[in-house]
């Protein structure tokens, strides 16, 4: 174990202690070019938790699944004393890992995401493909945090410090800043490529979409709209009404790319 003293004139000074880390895959973006996928010495004092000390190299939390030290998994509590090789690895969402220590809870059975409040149009394009998802401009990050917790929701978000709230258990950074790039990236990320549920969700408000009868749109849609179209929908939640306009066939060629047709 190397230590040495910060102040070798002051011999009750506190001990430099130093660890050994490594971080893989993705975990890589949150890290400047010099550390990116190599072994580097980190320097502390004390035995604080690996967790806090993963956070302050700036890691989140809640993209990690995986640590180890010396070869042996750990839990975030896990104090360093100094001199450890550490290991950490990203969320892993095809291989088994159970025989080892996992960092965060199962992935949540039903998919539904909070996004932060620069997220308006990734927002809006998960929801043209089914996936309930919660957006407002004036999120607060407690808000955010409360609503994951409380409703189990991932956070998708563009700041790296909501995910280090010791209460978010699932969330992603997401590395672009392009709606259309963070969307690929949600869906890979995510494994959603088979779950899209289009034209199920209000685009607008998130709420669910339910077929409603012409005879209930009098004075709702144009006239020659009803005449026209056979089939509509209403939102649950602000009762906007949907057809099949020159919307849904962009819509539809929009999709066939998502699924690479």
């Amino acid at each position: 174990m190397k230590e040495k003293n910060l102040n070798n004139t002051d011999n009750h000074a506190p001990l430099l202690r130093t660890s050994y880390f490594r971080f893989y895959e993705e975990l890589n973006d949150f890290l400047p070019e010099e550390r990116k996928k190599s072994s580097f010495p980190f320097l502390f004092t004390g035995t604080p938790s690996v967790k806090n000390t993963i956070e302050a190299i700036g890691v989140p939390h809640a993209e990690i699944d995986l640590i180890l030290v010396n070869g042996e998994s750990v839990d975030f509590d896990f104090l360093l004393k100094g001199g450890e090789n550490i290991s950490v690895y990203p969320v892993f969402e095809t291989f088994d890992i159970s025989p080892v220590v996992r960092l965060r809870a199962q992935p949540l059975r039903k998919i539904q995401f909070v996004v932060d409040v620069n997220l308006g149009k990734l927002a809006r394009k998960l929801r043209l493909l089914g996936f309930d998802t919660l957006f407002q401009n004036n999120f607060e990050d407690d808000e955010i945090v409360e609503i994951a917790a409380r409703e189990k929701r991932i956070i998708l978000t563009r700041d790296k410090g909501v995910l280090k709230h010791t209460r978010v258990t699932h969330g992603y950074w997401l590395r672009s800043s392009e709606p259309k790039l963070q969307l690929q990236e949600v869906i890979s990320r995510f494994q959603l490529q088979h779950h899209f549920h289009p034209f199920s969700r209000c685009s607008n408000c998130n709420g669910n979409l339910k077929p409603v009868e012409k005879k209930e749109l009098n004075g709702r849609v144009p006239e020659d709209t009803i005449q026209i179209f056979d089939a509509f929908w209403e939102c649950s939640g602000c009762k906007n009404i949907y057809w099949e306009g020159s919307h849904f066939d962009r819509i539809n060629q929009w999709l066939d790319k998502l699924n690479g047709k």
